[in-house]
């Protein structure tokens, strides 16, 4: 998949944003960057690293194949942050569904930096 505008909505071109993440060139540097490179790694069905940024207290919740699933059976819109602290972000990532309906993931999510890595810890989801 050729993407040149990267799916965060940063504006940047994705080689020089989160594809870098993506591909292990660099380390996502804060948890909002970690954040925006996991919801473009949905857009581009890169299961490997949302399973590898993903804390290993919470990693065996979705198997790759589930989360493929999840990627690939919805066409990802935009990502909205809504706000940002250290640790935290809260989001909104608009999708289709397969039933071809718009939807609305909203989570406010929690990360963790060990080793000077960021990690996906889990999250809280509200109803939109």
């Amino acid at each position: 998949m050729h993407i040149n505008v990267c799916p965060c909505g940063s504006g940047m071109a994705f080689m020089q944003c989160c594809e870098k993440y993506i591909l292990g060139y660099e380390t996502a540097p804060t948890a909002l960057a970690l954040m925006q490179s996991r919801y473009s790694a949905y857009v581009v069905k890169n299961a490997d690293y949302l399973i590898a940024t993903t804390h290993e207290s919470t990693r065996n919740l979705f198997s790759k194949d589930e989360i493929l699933r999840w990627a690939s059976e919805n066409q990802w819109q935009k990502l909205e942050i809504i706000s940002f602290e250290e640790t935290i972000v809260e989001f909104q990532a608009f999708f289709r569904g397969p039933d071809a309906k718009e939807y609305i993931h909203h989570e406010r999510s929690s990360f963790e930096k060990i080793a000077g890595h960021w990690f996906y810890k889990e999250g809280v989801f509200f109803e939109t």
